[in-house]
């Protein structure tokens, strides 16, 4: 049965179906949020790493969201930016798994930044000891590995399954709901793993994320100097807004039910987690954290008298 069909090399990307000059103005408008991506995550990861003032914990993990941020718009942008909308069956593939891998991590480095401000706050004694470096890079390390692993067994399940037309994708990339609905094979095990992913990796972290702050806003209210609140509060607001964009914007997406028009609405909610979460993060934390604009005053000074 399967010798006879006519199996599929590469897959179109519909995108947007919109008219020629809105087209414009919407590739327009990304290119001009690409460009900000890149400079806004790409300037955390170098302020980080040129300032030895924010050698810490805190933001050793921001770092890793940065880079993750990067990757995220890395991957998917440019396909949109590009006017060739055809991909090549592997580079699917290879954008699906990335996609998904870079997700769950960044999922994971989320869970990390809220511990590390629970301890900073409701341990503050114990903090050197309980998040110095060894077990920074150990959880960081063990975050990227893990996602990546459980990403593969997203391809391995994924690969198995025939794709012998239609190749139309109905999204702007090569996003694993979509690729799906093009497979001609039972999909039921893939959607399995997809909802029991999403209750490990999304719903479980939300969820310890969730306790760690209502411990934290306890111990910052139990706090008597209202300096030291102010203090507390900022430096978990920046991370409060980051976890609201990315866990909201994913659990309606993979969680909640489909509406009536879910093709149409779905690639304007993928549109945002993929594309404007990484660019909305370093602005979040640019904005909102005094620590990072001293930095970024420390080293223009620098760079200008040297």
């Amino acid at each position: 049965m399967r010798e006879n069909q006519t199996w599929v090399t590469e897959f179109v990307l519909l995108g947007f179906q919109l008219g020629p000059e809105v087209q414009v103005l919407l590739l327009g408008l990304v290119s001009v949020c690409y460009a900000l991506t890149l400079l806004g995550n790409g300037a955390i990861v170098g302020l980080i790493w040129l300032d030895s003032r924010l050698h810490t914990p805190m933001y050793f993990f921001l770092s890793h969201l940065a880079i993750v941020d990067l990757s995220y718009a890395c991957n998917t942008v440019p396909q949109m930016l590009s006017t060739r909308k055809s991909l090549s069956f592997i580079s699917c593939i290879m954008q699906t798994f990335l996609y998904i891998a870079l997700g769950h991590t960044e999922c994971l480095l989320l869970v990390l930044m809220s511990y590390d401000r629970y301890v900073a706050i409701c341990h503050p004694l114990h903090y050197s000891v309980m998040m110095n470096w060894r077990v920074c890079t150990v959880l960081t390390a063990s975050s990227w590995v893990f996602a990546f692993l459980l990403s593969l067994v997203h391809m391995v399940l994924l690969l198995r399954l025939p794709f012998c037309g239609p190749h139309e994708i109905n999204q702007f990339f090569c996003e694993i709901l979509a690729v799906l609905k093009l497979a001609c094979a039972d999909t039921t095990l893939n959607n399995i793993v997809i909802v029991v992913t999403c209750v490990f990796i999304l719903m479980k972290p939300c969820c310890l994320v969730l306790v760690s702050y209502t411990r934290i806003l306890t111990a910052i209210l139990g706090i008597q100097s209202g300096e030291g609140r102010r203090k507390a509060f900022s430096t978990c607001s920046s991370h409060l807004c980051v976890v609201g964009l990315f866990f909201g914007s994913a659990i309606v997406m993979y969680m909640a039910p489909k509406s009536r028009h879910p093709e149409e609405q779905q690639q304007i909610l993928f549109l945002f987690y993929s594309f404007f979460n990484p660019m909305l993060n370093p602005l979040i934390y640019s904005l909102r954290n005094a620590e990072v604009k001293w930095a970024l005053r420390r080293v223009l000074w620098k760079q200008r008298h040297s």
